[in-house]
């Protein structure tokens, strides 16, 4: 009996678990300073040896922890150089992309920020470290559910979320210093254009599912669009309601 609970203890030691008369190998999760260890390389190697120059954009690239924002079977990557699958169909960007075009949104404290594309809420994590009015909108219910429990989980009750329209803004919490697009559009939504501030930026990619897109920065000037930078680039399209009747979901 006690060489019996010696193997048996050694076997939970090594995170094997007796199931239905099988052995099954548990993959524990990493330790919490890992995750925070990859966070810093990330911000290292693939934002500041790039072109992400902006410190308080640095740092919150450095705090936001990225891994909860995915599937728990993807954390493991949370942090590489590469777009993540979230569910429904959406993917979270990059980690370089969402730094530049935070960045290129040029959020200031205090600023009034509007987000279309919650998908898992981590874009939306990431302006909540620079300002306390960020306002986002997903299409997807369900994504949008699960988005709004994750940043009140983390910490980021503050960012309000709504399942609706991206194409259409948030009109009730207009005006807006800056404003966010997660998805591609074959155009900028008129909306958006009414609902950012004279002077404010437009961080939208620009093109159709299965074609050339550009990440491109507007300001607002004189009531007009004033393109300022360009970025080849590849995201998911930003749908209408009546896409998703559509397809049937």
């Amino acid at each position: 009996m006690r060489i019996m609970m010696i193997l048996i203890s050694r076997w939970l030691a090594l995170g094997v678990v007796l199931l239905g008369g099988f052995s099954h190998q548990v993959e524990a999760a990493p330790p919490a300073e890992s995750y925070s260890e990859a966070r810093q390389a990330m911000v290292a190697r693939q934002l500041q040896r790039r072109d992400i120059t902006d410190p308080r954009v640095l740092i919150a690239m450095g705090r936001v922890p990225r891994h909860r924002f995915v599937p728990e079977a993807l954390a493991s990557q949370a942090y590489g150089d590469h777009p993540l699958p979230i569910g429904e169909g959406q993917t979270i960007s990059q980690p370089y992309i969402v730094a530049l075009m935070t960045q290129w949104a040029e959020v200031a404290p205090g600023d009034r920020v509007l987000e279309v594309g919650t998908g898992s809420g981590y874009q939306a994590a990431v302006l909540a470290e620079l300002t306390g009015q960020v306002f986002t909108i997903e299409l997807l219910p369900e994504l949008a559910r699960q988005a709004a429990a994750r940043l009140k989980e983390l910490g980021y009750g503050r960012v309000q979320v709504r399942s609706g329209d991206g194409y259409q803004g948030w009109p009730e919490a207009a005006p807006f210093d800056a404003i966010v697009v997660t998805a591609a559009a074959p155009r900028v939504p008129p909306a958006l254009t009414t609902q950012l501030k004279e002077g404010g930026r437009l961080v939208i990619p620009l093109g159709t599912p299965y074609g050339a897109q550009t990440l491109v920065r507007f300001r607002k000037v004189k009531g007009h669009l004033a393109e300022e930078a360009s970025l080849p680039v590849r995201f998911v399209p930003l749908v209408r309601p009546e896409t998703l009747k559509g397809s049937g979901q």
